[in-house]
């Protein structure tokens, strides 16, 4: 029966394998359209990254989807209303 040659301690076991363990996936949300994305990442629901649009999402979509598609941002375009200076101001 063979013998390891070079044994690895427990502190090196333990230091090797403290490298697996599973990160917590960070969420924040989008400036555009608020869905949930993680950072320095293409926002898959509206195809925004640093308030450019990167990629074009109703290319690749049906007709029906299409036309969901753009009523869902027309909707999240009213809600987004711009307040002025009296309105932040009040309490």
């Amino acid at each position: 029966m063979m013998t390891v040659r070079m044994r690895h301690t427990k502190s090196h076991t333990g230091n090797r394998r403290s490298q697996h363990y599973l990160r917590k996936v960070v969420l924040f949300a989008c400036d555009k359209c608020g869905e949930s994305k993680p950072s320095h990442v293409v926002c898959g629901n509206c195809g925004f990254y640093k308030e450019r649009q990167v990629v074009d999402v109703l290319k690749k979509l049906t007709k029906k989807e299409k036309k969901l598609k753009e009523k869902e941002l027309a909707e999240q375009e009213k809600g987004q209303k711009e307040m002025n200076a009296e309105e932040l101001s009040k309490k």
